[in-house]
């Protein structure tokens, strides 16, 4: 589980209490847990609630600095000599003269570093040169009210609590988007797209992308915009199943004096 132990402790007596666990208590400590054919067997950490939020930080705060330990002592295999010289760094991209001269080189390879991101940049404005401009900019995000989440929820457990469920179900249905968009062309015909995936706070995700459509299914009037996107609720009557989605997802309020424990209100 991650436990970091300290040899020292026991060389000077301290330390909590702690007592060996044998015997009869050691076979009881099984009775703790639901039995095997109970839905909620699981991995004793997916019980932990914010605990779990820690372990999953924690670790992985151990693999970057891991990635970064890697980084600094293997200058030499990612020929960071080249970025010695003013010519060499302004040649390789680097136009920040801070970074200039400094021993350790953050390669682009490692995510969300400055040289990452840039790269990131020039092949999204290479798509752009290539395909031309996107058509549309949709957003994806992960609702915590999903059926597929609340059914697999713990009694007590809230979907914070559950980062592990959230991120599955979330890259599952963004996989079934992808599926509708580009291989079955419900929006048109697509060429190319970039997308992003993102965190909000309480760690729920959600993606935003960049959609090219092919020259025959380019929105060029008002009524080819009025196909995808609508500045208006939709008829009851007509269609009742995306009216009560839009009430339901898409409205906002009331706020202010009219609800002040409206979660826009929340500071």
């Amino acid at each position: 589980m991650g436990v970091a132990l300290d040899e020292n402790l026991p060389a000077f007596n301290q330390g909590i209490y702690t007592f060996r666990a044998h015997g009869l208590i050691y076979h009881r400590i099984g009775t703790l847990l639901p039995p095997p054919d109970s839905r909620y067997y699981s991995s004793i950490i997916l019980h932990g609630g914010r605990l779990l939020q820690q372990y999953v930080v924690d670790n992985y705060v151990k693999i970057e600095a891991q990635k970064l330990r890697w980084i600094r002592f293997h200058q030499n295999d990612i020929r960071a000599e080249l970025y010695e010289g003013l010519q060499d760094c302004l040649n390789a991209g680097e136009n920040n003269a801070g970074n200039v001269g400094r021993r350790i080189i953050l390669p682009s390879s490692f995510t969300g570093s400055p040289r990452d991101m840039y790269q990131r940049y020039q092949d999204a404005m290479a798509i752009v040169q290539k395909f031309g401009k996107p058509d549309i900019f949709l957003t994806m995000t992960c609702n915590p009210s999903w059926k597929e989440i609340k059914d697999q929820l713990l009694p007590g457990q809230t979907p914070q609590d559950r980062p592990d469920l959230l991120t599955r179900i979330f890259r599952a249905k963004y996989e079934e988007l992808k599926e509708d968009i580009f291989h079955k062309g419900v929006l048109g015909k697509t060429i190319a797209h970039v997308h992003v995936i993102e965190f909000q706070k309480r760690g729920l995700p959600h993606v935003h992308m960049l959609v090219i459509f092919d020259e025959d299914d380019k929105l060029n009037t008002p009524e080819d915009y009025d196909c995808v996107v609508r500045a208006k609720i939709p008829d009851k009557n007509e269609e009742p199943e995306l009216y009560a989605a839009v009430l339901k997802h898409m409205i906002h309020g009331p706020c202010g004096q009219n609800n002040s424990n409206a979660p826009c209100m929340k500071i």
